[in-house]
């Protein structure tokens, strides 16, 4: 049921006072007059910077004033006004707190349906007093639909068309692409959107919707908003991994649904560490084209009770509202150690932890979640089990022509040329090195070779890559038990099995 027709139906059957829980006043007030017009209902508006005002109207006047305060006049207003008159207060939540103010609402309930009027609260923010529970409705407005998006983007095009000097043609895949990111914002943030790109580009381009939802994620100091100028070219090794991302790179679109496919839930990432894990997280909102967000779980966690769920609660209602876009938490256990009991902090990273496993097995919205993580013993089985991710991996070491690739990738980003180097005689020199002691490997030599004056050469290299020590062997105990835990429960990354 769409948002209009269910306030007609809850209009129609003479529910007293509702509460519609939105940022878009404009949409709702539309609906709402559109509502009125169909059932030939007089609307009055009521904010307290206007006071009220007839927004639809038979032959008339407005309700009549008093002397009360502003909140207390519109309620007086409201029971003074003639039969079947639908009211609209706005923001209308900080009177909710006022004694006088609940009481008075409670006494209009029975008035109201009595005599077949409606007053709809509009506000972004949920004020429900125990006392009103029974006689107060809360229906939360949607977003703009998919239809809803299609045609605003068609008005504005159609709109800009005689215009010469923007280009508002659009391919199928454009337009396809264009409203697909435009999902999870408001009306007035998408035209903010279009017209800042018609302004910047001259044309219509998703980059503007991205910026747009940038400004919202940047509000919340919940999730960052993390640009990501990687792509899955940068990441060496790893076929196995990349192939699987690349096949399901169509899989957000309108064509995919129609094939059957559902939308990709996510996958766990787990390995030794430096190995990239966070590299191939990166690379996919590139490959994808789409929005990345990081939740940082530490952020989560507040002091008030109950605080650290609403958090989480809040966070997933955000991600959903930017979908589709990419979810990224990186060292997965360490958010959520202590989630099996193991810390005393009152439960509370217990029912955070619960409330996203069940927002991973049951979310419907296209969020895409990459998870990683080192230390397989601090992970909760639940989260391993089938349904949350669609897949888990495991990130070892790079074999021997892993290496050089990673070689390769790290010198030709340096501005070098890789073939003047003898790449696999500095893979032969790394063995047990991850693709971060890698790259620290050709920034030590350029460091040296900068400091003598000199071009990098392959002996500089060479010299950097004797004087490191690798991690894996002072861990070389938790690397082998890592992959026998691997063996029967993750997919490798790579072809090469375990490493040289």
């Amino acid at each position: 049921m769409d948002a209009t027709r269910e306030i007609e139906v809850l209009v129609r059957a003479k529910y007293p006072i509702v509460s519609v829980v939105s940022w878009e006043e404009r949409r709702v007030e539309a609906a709402v007059n559109e509502v009125a017009k169909r059932l030939g209902r007089d609307v009055y508006t009521w904010s307290v910077t206007q006071g009220m005002r007839p927004t639809v109207s038979r032959p008339g006047t407005v309700p009549k004033s008093s002397n009360l305060p502003g909140e207390l006049e519109a309620l007086a207003q409201v029971h003074e006004a003639p039969e079947f008159t639908l009211f609209i207060l706005k923001d209308f939540h900080p009177y909710m707190k006022d004694s006088r103010v609940v009481r008075l609402l409670r006494d209009l309930a029975a008035r109201l349906r009595g005599r077949s009027q409606t007053l709809v609260l509009i506000s972004p923010v949920l004020t429900l007093p125990t006392e009103l529970e029974k006689d107060l409705t809360v229906m939360e407005f949607p977003l703009p639909t998919e239809e809803d998006i299609t045609k605003q983007i068609d008005d504005v095009a159609a709109a800009m068309k005689s215009n010469p000097a923007v280009d508002v043609s659009l391919t199928p895949e454009n337009h396809e692409a264009l409203v697909r990111s435009a999902q999870g914002l408001t009306a007035d943030e998408i035209e903010s959107a279009l017209a800042r790109s018609l302004v910047e580009a001259k044309k219509l381009v998703v980059d503007q919707i991205i910026e747009e939802k940038k400004q919202i994620v940047r509000k919340t100091g919940i999730l960052e908003f993390y640009p990501s100028s990687s792509n899955l070219a940068d990441v060496g090794g790893h076929e196995l991994l990349k192939e699987w991302l690349t096949t399901r790179s169509k899989s957000f679109s309108d064509a995919a649904r129609e094939f059957g496919i559902p939308w990709p839930k996510g996958i766990l990432i787990i390995g030794v560490q430096g190995c990239g894990k966070s590299l191939v997280a990166k690379a996919v909102s590139t490959a994808w084209n789409l929005p990345m967000l990081k939740l940082d779980v530490g952020r989560i966690f507040g002091s008030l009770v109950g605080q650290s769920e609403e958090n989480m609660r809040r966070a997933i209602r955000i991600a959903e509202s930017l979908a589709p876009c990419v979810l990224w938490i990186d060292e997965l256990e360490k958010g959520f150690a202590g989630a099996s009991g193991g810390v005393s902090d009152s439960g509370t990273t217990a029912r955070v932890f619960s409330t996203f496993l069940t927002w991973m097995q049951e979310k419907s919205k296209p969020v895409f979640l990459i998870a990683t993580g080192n230390d397989v013993s601090a992970l909760p089985p639940e989260l391993l089990r089938k349904g949350r991710f669609d897949e888990i991996f495991f990130v070892d070491l790079p074999g021997q022509e892993e290496r050089a690739d990673i070689f390769k990738i790290h010198l030709t980003k340096r501005k070098r040329d890789a073939k003047k180097f003898k790449l696999e005689s500095l893979a032969k020199a790394t063995i047990g090195f991850s693709g971060a002691e890698i790259e620290q490997v050709v920034v030590g030599a350029l460091n040296s070779a900068f400091f003598d004056g000199k071009e990098l050469t392959h002996k500089y290299l060479q010299e950097e890559a004797e004087a490191q020590v690798p991690l894996s062997r002072m861990m070389s105990e938790d690397i082998e038990a890592l992959r026998e835990w691997a063996k029967l429960r993750a997919r490798p990354s790579a072809k090469h099995g375990q490493p040289d």
